[in-house]
């Protein structure tokens, strides 16, 4: 009798077993149903730039405005950087880089004793004089302006830094290179005129109409 019952509970619970497989085989595919894409392949995600083009160039200064106004010992204090390789003594002293006194106005790769490299001499070539505006540039990025200088500085970024830098350049041996005057300002636009006049006759129009 007890094998009997033994032998009905083993077969119980084969068949128990077997129903629950079943029944999961069954369930899967609905539980689990994908639907296969229009078209094989994979996702990638990219990222959308919404920057466009280069960075725009600098816009030079109205130097016969900022110049006047410049702050002389802050570029002297700045030049602080450059004298691990220049000199800025009157006597023209070179050492690793040529000697700046009186570097504003001079032309370029013309400095008596200093060896210049090549790329400095090509832009000699192109180039009559160490103005303003080709300081300004220069002084921003050395490399990116002359690519192939032997100049390692890395440069000012900041405007009024190198507008200060070169005020002082100015002041050290170039005193009598001219400033430009100050452009004009730019005349109010004609909307901007018109509008003060329309609100004056609006009263008198108002008054009419009653």
């Amino acid at each position: 009798m007890a094998d009997s019952l033994a032998f009905n509970k083993i077969a119980g619970a084969a068949l128990a077993t077997g129903l629950v497989i079943f029944g999961l085989q069954n369930l899967m595919p609905v539980i689990f149903h994908q639907e296969p894409p229009a078209k094989p392949g994979y996702a990638i995600a990219v990222q959308v730039s919404t920057g466009g083009g280069a960075a725009p160039a600098d816009v030079m200064p109205d130097w016969g405005t900022v110049l006047p106004k410049a702050d002389v010992a802050h570029g002297q204090a700045i030049t602080a950087k450059c004298a691990s390789c220049h000199d800025f003594d009157a006597a023209g002293t070179n050492a690793i880089g040529p000697g700046l006194y009186g570097v504003v106005g001079r032309p370029p790769g013309t400095h008596p004793g200093y060896s210049y490299d090549q790329a400095m001499q090509d832009f000699a070539k192109t180039h009559k004089a160490w103005t303003y505006d080709l300081l300004y540039q220069f002084l921003k990025a050395p490399g990116q302006f002359m690519p192939g200088t032997k100049m390692t500085f890395v440069g000012l970024p900041e405007s009024q830094d190198r507008i200060d830098v070169i005020a002082y350049l100015r002041s050290n041996g170039s005193p009598n290179y001219p400033i430009p005057p100050a452009k004009p300002a730019a005349p109010a636009a004609a909307s901007d005129a018109a509008a003060p006049a329309a609100n004056a006759t609006a009263p008198a129009n108002a008054t009419a109409g009653k």
